[in-house]
């Protein structure tokens, strides 16, 4: 077993909220807790899941490849989503990514040399009036990004110890 008693224990009260016979239904909120465990979904903790809620490991793979707030390689220990779709990139959004890549030394999809950051696109994140907008770790909402409130952004999360704040 990879996955603890206390995240078992999450899992079971997302499971309850559903009839006995669609506990597959959890599967998008048994996932977020076992990527808050242990930072990505690995193959063998997807199966874990698939194997708990009865259903495909197919399944599982399918609902977290489709999502990005699923990691399913590893990441740092913050994952920066930027949002990149249409009003926020006519509002910024653009610009805070390219100045955050060359802050981080990074690209998309990349994670820093000390682990400690990977730069994501977001999809809409709901909140087009506040662009730029950023997603850390896929629960903190950063607004109003100029370059003036990443570098404060990227100051705080690096003198983070490396077992708070992430996922």
């Amino acid at each position: 077993m990879l996955l603890t008693e206390q995240t078992y224990k999450k899992i079971d009260r997302e499971i309850a909220k559903f009839p006995a016979e669609q506990r597959q239904s959890a599967v998008m909120a048994a996932l977020a807790i076992a990527q808050d465990q242990t930072s990505w979904l690995s193959p063998e903790i997807m199966q874990e899941v698939a194997d708990y809620l009865r259903m495909p490991a197919i399944a599982v793979q399918e609902v977290a490849t489709f999502y990005n707030m699923y990691n399913t390689k590893p990441v740092g220990q913050f994952k920066i989503s930027v949002c990149t779709n249409l009003p926020c990139a006519l509002s910024g959004g653009e610009k805070a990514a390219h100045y955050l890549k060359q802050k981080l030394g990074v690209d998309y999809k990349e994670t820093t040399a000390d682990h400690k950051f990977t730069l994501v696109e977001g999809e809409c994140m709901g909140a087009c009036g506040d662009a730029p907008v950023m997603l850390v770790n896929n629960k903190r909402m950063c607004s109003f990004m100029s370059d003036q409130k990443i570098d404060a952004l990227v100051d705080e999360l690096k003198n983070t110890p490396p077992n708070e704040g992430s996922q």
